[in-house]
């Protein structure tokens, strides 16, 4: 077995920075609390979800012998993530990226997790699990305290008879569910949806998908400038689409462009393409997955829409969105516009100005500002 250490993981290519990091006690405790399951998996039987950067499948391999492990990863850059650092580790083959539906977890006999953001997340995997792994199935769900809820419990037990909680070690805790209850219906592992009266269009959206089924102020902002966005872009592009509501407004106001919906996650690439789905827009709407616009040629669309991320993991960070603006620039035509919503305490406008040209404010509310630049 190749010799492995926590020390070694990167984030690259996602952020990396002094104070953000690849691994944190609650994959060391994730891992730590399974070691017996682990010892006792046979091959093909350990289940990874939610890993950031590998922590949680390298260390099931690399020390405690586990092998086909089946991994799902929300974000692509988690995804690239792992696979840098299991070449490094010499466990590339230890593994197998895999899509978040039933083939992920059938015959799981062990399930390592680090615990969603959200409720809705919890339920689905939650869900997913109970009804399709092996009966014997073991969660060890992790996490730091300052995120979990006694909520996350009353999850975990509409779908397990039996949970645990570890006693706490260096501020995480892990919930460890087991004998699942696989007739429940509660929960689900398919998309919800919701119609919004005052855009007339049906929103989609997964667990994880961020703002769920509902409008983001920020992007709710955002729209009330399509009318003096661009008129005639022959590409536009929803950048960081989440769950598909700018993609499907800008085709439905900008019917003669082609549309691009852009995500680096699976959970926003699925949401869109029921957005689009459920309003009709799916032959007039390419969603992709995608690491912010590295799939896209150059200065290749007249305009791109852009609500960034402002958290790396649950850090606030500027750097969030720099790698998206360096791609808008890029992909952006020459005179192309960029229109980009972000929390009024950002100093986005400035860094727009220096990465893709002349930026204007043109609208600002009580928390967040909108701005449009040019490119070059």
């Amino acid at each position: 077995m190749p010799d492995f250490s926590f020390d070694d993981l990167r984030r690259f290519p996602d952020v990396e920075a002094p104070n953000l990091f690849a691994v944190d006690a609650s994959d060391r405790l994730i891992l730590d609390e399974a070691a017996d399951a682990l010892a006792s998996a046979a091959a093909g039987e350990v289940v990874v979800i939610g890993d950031r950067y590998g922590a949680l499948t390298l260390g099931a391999a690399g020390l405690h012998g586990a092998t086909r492990i089946r991994v799902q990863q929300d974000a692509l850059t988690g995804e690239r993530a792992l696979a840098r650092n299991a070449d490094r580790a010499g466990l590339a083959d230890s593994h197998e990226s895999m899509p978040f539906d039933a083939s992920l977890v059938e015959g799981a006999t062990v399930v390592l997790m680090q615990l969603p953001r959200t409720l809705a997340a919890l339920d689905q995997a939650a869900a997913l699990i109970a009804r399709h792994a092996h009966p014997s199935v073991v969660v060890f769900a992790g996490g730091r305290i300052k995120h979990l809820s006694i909520s996350m419990n009353e999850v975990l037990s509409k779908h397990f008879s039996e949970l645990r909680v570890s006693l706490a070690r260096q501020k995480s805790r892990v919930l460890v569910a087991s004998a699942p209850i696989g007739t429940s219906d509660a929960g689900s592992d398919t998309v919800r949806s919701e119609f919004h009266d005052e855009l007339g269009l049906w929103v989609a959206a997964q667990g994880t998908a961020f703002a769920g089924t509902k409008l983001d102020i920020g992007t709710r902002f955002l729209l009330s400038f399509i009318p003096q966005m661009a008129v005639h872009p022959d590409v536009a592009i929803d950048l960081g689409c989440g769950t598909g509501v700018l993609a499907a407004e800008i085709a439905r106001a900008r019917p003669e462009a082609r549309v691009i919906a852009s995500d680096q996650s699976s959970s926003a690439v699925a949401s869109a393409r029921e957005t689009m789905r459920l309003n009709g827009l799916e032959g007039r709407v390419d969603v992709v997955r995608d690491d912010a616009l590295r799939s896209q040629p150059d200065a290749s669309a007249g305009l791109i829409l852009c609500n960034p991320p402002f958290h790396v993991g649950a850090a606030v960070h500027a750097d969030a969105a720099l790698g998206l603006f360096r791609d808008a620039a890029r992909v952006l035509e020459s005179g192309g516009e960029l229109w980009t919503v972000f929390n009024s305490s950002l100093s986005h406008a400035a860094t727009l100005r220096k990465i893709v040209g002349p930026t204007d404010v043109v609208g600002q509310n009580a928390k967040f500002t909108v701005t449009r630049s040019s490119r070059r």
